[in-house]
């Protein structure tokens, strides 16, 4: 039934045609045209014809069909022609003018409706019995109050098929107006998420350029090292080069990271200064529960040095994973951090029993619309090649896990 109903609104001719045979239908039966005779019973079946023809195009045409309907409807009346049941698509085109049609249309159609009573009563004269005989009935014209309240009568339904019309078109231009702002909001959203996207990558580059410049700072002084060192102690030198290998090594791998990562152009000037990693957490914690959160850290593997950008990436997570639990956790809540060393993986849980989220929340951006923590957390987890895990807890809360590869120990 929804399918059907969906197509109908696509194919609204369907619609009108059916409503249009019925009318036609009515409209040429042989008792219908009873109250014309000779060439009026001609004109009277022509436009029971002609008006469902143009109810069939009201919708795709609806300035030319009112119009049209207008012009039948004043020379049927200047034909004195009877009207008949088929009439009652005149109501059709008044509401089709108000809802479809250009303005003047719609001023037509209105005009029109209010015509409508006056020229009818007018060409017809309608007239009530006074008195009946045995030979003879009596008829006496309408009262001006009685004829008035014809007049209002026979207008009336043209006035309410108007306004029906008009508040349609309302409707319509309001929905219109919302599913615009919805595509406006979700462009919007869509900009902001990008905006987000691009600061956090300016940033990560930021911290990938200390990272590599520490590493060649390393280097610099393993090599004045080992040339003061060369002569008098070759041992010492041959250690000062194998450092100034690896971590050239490491620094090349930090630089391919940070390829094709654009750095802000107000980024210029800013104090490079050294960046925290796993080390720091336990100070990160402290920090936390000083601010009121309770949170256990835990610790398993073998713990070993890791590349500085792998270690930046997870300090970042658990301090943006917290930073979220403060604030959309509620009272009471309770967190978790775990950093699970594996041969060939680093694993870091962040979870907590708070409020939570929906994935109707997480697919619209969170609870902010915003979801900029968010966001950073995956470019900085993709930016080491790894996975991340983002969603409720089970049993209540939230749960983020990311899985960062790591060479074999």
């Amino acid at each position: 039934m929804h399918r059907l109903n969906a197509w109908l609104r696509r194919h609204p001719m369907v619609i009108d045609s059916v409503w249009a045979a019925m009318v036609l239908f009515v409209g040429v039966l042989p008792e219908n045209g009873s109250g014309n005779s000779g060439w009026r019973l001609g004109v009277h079946f022509a436009v029971a014809v002609l008006l469902p023809l143009l109810m069939v195009f009201r919708r795709r045409f609806p300035d030319a069909t009112v119009a049209a309907a207008g012009l039948i409807g004043f020379t049927q009346v200047l034909l004195d022609v009877t009207p008949a049941i088929s009439s009652i698509a005149y109501l059709v085109f008044a509401y089709t003018g108000a809802a479809f049609g250009r303005p003047w249309t719609s001023r037509f159609a209105l005009l029109g409706g209010l015509a409508a009573g006056p020229l009818v009563y007018w060409r017809l004269h309608p007239q009530k019995i006074e008195s009946v005989t045995d030979s003879d009935v009596h008829y006496v014209s309408y009262s001006a109050p009685e004829a008035l309240l014809i007049i209002g009568l026979m207008t009336t339904p043209f006035i309410l098929c108007w306004a029906w019309g008009r508040l349609t078109r309302v409707r319509r231009a309001y929905l219109v107006e919302l599913e615009d702002r919805a595509a406006r909001l979700e462009r919007e959203r869509d900009a902001q998420s990008k905006v987000a996207v691009a600061a956090e990558r300016a940033r990560i580059a930021r911290e990938l350029h200390d990272v590599v410049a520490h590493n060649v700072s390393v280097m610099i002084v393993q090599a004045d090292g080992a040339a003061y060192v060369l002569d008098n102690s070759p041992q010492q030198a041959k250690e000062a080069l194998s450092t100034i290998a690896s971590t050239g090594r490491q620094a090349l791998v930090e630089m391919r990271r940070l390829l094709g990562v654009l750095r802000s152009a107000d980024s210029k000037g800013e104090e490079y200064v050294p960046q925290p990693g796993v080390e720091e957490l336990p100070e990160l914690l402290d920090q936390v529960r000083t601010a009121g959160l309770q949170v256990d850290f835990a610790t398993s593997g073998h713990p070993r040095e890791l590349p500085r950008g792998v270690e930046l990436t997870v300090y970042r997570i658990v301090q943006e994973a917290l930073t979220n639990v403060r604030k959309h956790g509620g009272p009471d809540v309770h967190a978790r951090v775990a950093v699970d060393f594996g041969e060939r993986e680093l694993a870091v849980l962040v979870e907590d029993d708070g409020r939570g989220s929906t994935d109707e929340q997480l697919a619209s951006g969170g609870t902010d619309g915003q979801g900029h923590g968010l966001i950073g957390m995956r470019e900085r987890v993709g930016m080491v090649s790894g996975s991340l895990d983002i969603g409720p807890r089970p049993g209540g809360g939230f749960r983020i896990r990311a899985v960062l590869p790591l060479k074999a120990a």
